[in-house]
């Protein structure tokens, strides 16, 4: 039996296609190994939104060709798509695939096997208009939590982002569809299931009626289906209707997780983002008043070409004032092909590093301060492992929760009596007298 390994940069969504590779490569009767392992053919599913995934994605391609230099080495995702002639010239690697056409991921190795040459399958994805089908589509989140893509690309074309060259224009995967597999991940066991998408929000602008607030409405109706929960979500696809839906539906999770990007409205100007932060502040208000303990989240891009030190001040202090759950910070990194590469006031390595530390400072007050509301309260917790006699979960707004607790209780769903509190996550016991709600 031919061996497949695979690894996997970036985002869920990387994550949740890998599943769907592998699938089509056991479909075939490949057995999938540890990447680490010796194998026939590796797979390595890259991210480019930083000149980081571009390296990390190039030392794991070396790292296969090392590994086993007589293997077929494929190289997928983000950066094949954006760079596929860098990818190819780069040793050992055999088959060059981006981000679309990749049901023909068996056939295209073995054709290349039988080659051995480089082989460039990179399909100009600006041309793509159907939602991309791969099997297994359920199962990437363990034995508990379930990630289903339902919507591609993204046509926002903020001045830093790259992800617009590599995924294209917007596709969304029918409603029926969604339920379908969304049925089969209950039917399954799997207690959460998880949307995603490369551009979430714009879910079913190109399908006519359907939108986000309506597809999650429906979902939430499945019977066994316990928790869904939302990926991240763009400010401006926010509507009031789907802060309605989440609310009116104890299925849907309390937690938002809204990229803000910059707390100053001159940086967020030159990003080419679609709101200004009193825009964004009103929005919270209002999630905030309808969702009772929802969780807020948000990702903070430092070192913007041209922010100064008061812009990165008022930053701070807009993050700061909202208050939020939990921060994703990242330092910008140029990108080609992006408007803001050749921006004028590039800030060097080292401003940008210092900022990323005070935010990420700010990052750990905020996890503290959001999590201490929960002492000496009982949360329900979805555990998703144990080990070592302690076990580890998720309360509905997403705050990692441990506790005394064998691997039986793996996907179930308890009551914990939080009595401490630890780097913005929660420590209890179970509390016996609230009992199991299942």
């Amino acid at each position: 039996m031919k061996t497949v390994a695979f690894y996997t940069l970036g985002c869920k969504v990387n994550q949740y296609e890998t599943q769907g590779l592998a699938a089509l490569f056991r479909e075939r009767g490949y057995r999938v190994v540890p990447f680490q392992e010796r194998a026939d053919v590796y797979v390595v599913n890259t991210c480019t939104v930083t000149h980081v995934g571009d390296r990390k994605s190039r030392q794991l391609i070396r790292r296969a060709v090392r590994t086993n230099p007589d293997a077929l080495v494929v190289v997928t995702g983000c950066y094949a798509q954006v760079a596929a002639d860098e990818v190819a010239a780069i040793p050992g690697v055999n088959l060059v695939i981006g981000t679309a056409g990749r049901d023909r991921i068996v056939d295209l190795v073995e054709e290349a096997s039988a080659g051995r040459r480089p082989v460039l399958a990179v399909e100009d994805v600006e041309e793509v208009r159907a939602f991309e089908e791969l099997p297994g589509e359920v199962g990437l989140g363990g034995r508990t939590r379930a990630f289903l893509k339902v919507q591609e690309g993204c046509r926002d074309f903020c001045t830093y982002c790259i992800v617009p060259h590599a995924r294209g224009p917007l596709r969304s995967r029918p409603p029926e569809r969604v339920l379908e597999l969304a049925r089969k991940v209950v039917d399954k066991g799997y207690r959460e299931l998880v949307l995603t998408g490369t551009n979430l929000g714009a879910y079913g602008r190109d399908l006519g009626e359907a939108n986000l607030a309506g597809l999650v409405n429906r979902l939430a109706q499945i019977p066994g289906l316990r928790r869904l929960r939302l990926s991240s979500v763009e400010p401006n696809e926010i509507t009031r209707e789907l802060v309605e839906v989440v609310a009116a539906n104890p299925v849907c999770c309390p937690h938002f997780h809204l990229p803000l990007q910059s707390g100053s409205d001159p940086v967020l100007k030159r990003m080419g983002r679609r709101y200004s932060i009193a825009e964004f502040a009103s929005l919270v208000e209002m999630i905030r008043a309808q969702v009772p303990e929802v969780a807020v989240t948000t990702d903070v891009l430092v070192g913007f070409p041209g922010e100064t030190d008061t812009e990165h001040g008022e930053s701070l202090g807009f993050v700061r004032r909202l208050g939020f759950a939990g921060l994703h910070v990242f330092i910008f990194s140029r990108r080609s092909r992006t408007p803001a590469a050749g921006f004028p006031g590039q800030v060097s390595y080292r401003v940008k590093r210092e900022r990323s530390k005070e935010m990420l400072a700010l990052d750990r007050e905020l996890r503290g301060r959001f999590a201490s509301r929960y002492r000496g309260r009982t949360v329900e917790v979805l555990v998703e492992s144990a080990a070592d006699g302690q076990a580890a979960g998720y309360t509905r707004n997403y705050l990692k929760t441990v506790f005394s607790g064998g691997p039986e209780l793996v996907g179930r769903v308890i009551k914990v009596y939080v009595q401490d509190t630890q780097q913005g996550n929660l420590r209890g016991i179970i509390n016996n007298e609230a009992g199991f709600p299942d």
